[in-house]
């Protein structure tokens, strides 16, 4: 882990860190190949344009795709999760949705690739 990256995860309370780290995990499930560093103030992974990042926010951890149309889907299916334009606003008391993250997951890289929307 890139020393700005961990740098930032260090500064989460133990929960956030925990939350953080199972979502980091699906995103290395999907590539785990994909580079890591710091776009915006938050961790990010992949190239742009093809890339997701995480962030800290007081209620959790942020899941950013850098894409609103990534999120459609998602938002249809997880009313009660919390998104905004361009995340998903993951409480420390939400259920993840693995297999549906994974998917905007996916959709958000794709972005970077030739062909990919």
């Amino acid at each position: 882990m890139k020393r700005a990256v961990k740098t930032y995860y260090e500064a989460g309370t133990a929960e956030q860190k925990k939350l953080f780290a199972r979502l980091e995990k699906v995103i290395r499930d999907v590539d785990p190949h994909l580079e890591v560093g710091i776009v915006y103030g938050v961790p990010t992974y992949g190239t742009k344009p093809g890339r997701v990042g995480l962030g800290y926010w007081k209620g959790g951890v942020s899941f950013y795709p850098y894409c609103g149309s990534a999120l459609d889907e998602f938002r249809a299916r997880y009313p009660g999760i919390k998104t905004a334009k361009g995340s998903i606003n993951f409480t420390l008391a939400d259920r993840v949705p693995v297999a549906a993250l994974k998917k905007v997951i996916r959709q958000a890289l794709r972005r970077g690739r030739v062909g990919g929307h």
